[in-house]
């Protein structure tokens, strides 16, 4: 247990002197007894419960220390169920991403989709940003600070190539690294296989028109997510007639690969969606949920301190009046 306010517990000093002066009216009270005893010590012996006229001083005192020590708001690890989970959205910021079948183009219906998922989700889910082109670059480490995460999001730009294995091992990467673990280097045991998908906190939603230009083999990269438990939801961008393009003074067609982003995501578990339009895209993020866990997580119990120690001293309040017809 913890202390906001430690400074506050010095108030449990005065808890001996009230202590002592309870004794020493006990005292006081055999003496005159003992003294007056002759003349009504019937009648005292008929009122009084015996050894029990302690249980409502005892109350006080523990009902006391109680609401001193809430005094400084104590806070304690307590299991919360809570929706939390690790998101990382992996965007696709090849050149191709630039093709206008989404209106205004294939990036900017991806950001502002995504964007809309971010402003949704609760505290407890964090959210981490990949970009990926030829190679494959976190650009926000998972956290549920939305301003930071959406900032990254507007900053992503259509670059050149496409290497749908650096992004999936980018993103599995700031998975593993944000729940302590590492991937196996070549000097290491890989790590025992799992499930597909049995890592439920953390998935991977993969942004991309599934257009391979470069290596790794993306298949391998998702089926080392699989063997982790990751799963990942694959979002196709753009059409499947596709769209011609022209970078650089070349021209080029680029059309979305339903084939291949299938597959990747029946590796992991995880799902396949066509976004056709920015509105299946935000259909797509409504259905792509954490998991409820049950989670330590240290909070203030002020409040269970006080309505503990007020409940107390009313027993003991109670008692008084039962026994003795007063209160002290």
């Amino acid at each position: 247990m913890t202390f906001v306010w430690p400074i506050m517990l010095v108030s449990l000093l005065c808890l001996p002197l009230l202590i002592g002066l309870y004794i020493s009216l006990q005292r006081r009270r055999v003496r005159i007894a003992a003294r007056y005893g002759v003349f009504g010590g019937k009648q005292i012996q008929s009122r009084q419960p015996g050894r029990l006229r302690h249980i409502p001083s005892l109350l006080f005192l523990v009902g006391l220390t109680l609401l001193l020590i809430a005094l400084a708001r104590p806070k304690m690890t307590v299991n919360l169920p809570r929706v939390e989970g690790t998101v990382i959205l992996a965007f696709d910021v090849s050149g191709s991403m630039a093709a206008e079948d989404l209106q205004p183009n294939r990036m900017a219906a991806a950001k502002v989709s995504a964007s809309e998922f971010v402003q949704r989700q609760p505290p407890s889910v964090r959210i981490g940003v990949v970009a990926f082109s030829e190679s494959g670059l976190s650009v926000q480490v998972p956290t549920n600070d939305q301003d930071a995460i959406l900032a990254s999001i507007n900053r992503l730009e259509p670059q050149q190539g496409t290497s749908l294995g650096y992004g999936i091992l980018t993103a599995l990467d700031t998975i593993l690294t944000d729940s302590g673990e590492t991937q196996a280097s070549e000097s290491e045991p890989a790590p025992s296989p799992v499930p597909a998908g049995s890592f439920g906190p953390a998935i991977i939603v993969l942004i991309t028109d599934g257009e391979n230009t470069a290596p790794p083999d993306p298949f391998e990269a998702a089926f080392a997510a699989a063997e982790r438990g990751v799963r990942i939801y694959s979002i196709g961008i753009g059409s499947l007639a596709g769209t011609t393009l022209h970078i650089n003074g070349y021209t080029v067609h680029t059309q979305l690969n339903e084939t291949a982003l299938k597959q990747i995501a029946g590796l992991t578990g995880g799902e396949y969606y066509n976004a056709g339009s920015g509105e299946d895209l935000r259909k797509i993020y409504d259905n792509i949920s954490p998991e409820l866990v049950i989670k330590p997580e240290k909070m203030e119990v002020t409040s269970i301190f006080a309505g503990a120690s007020i409940l107390i001293l009313l027993i003991g309040g109670w008692l008084m009046l039962l026994w003795f017809g007063r209160l002290p």
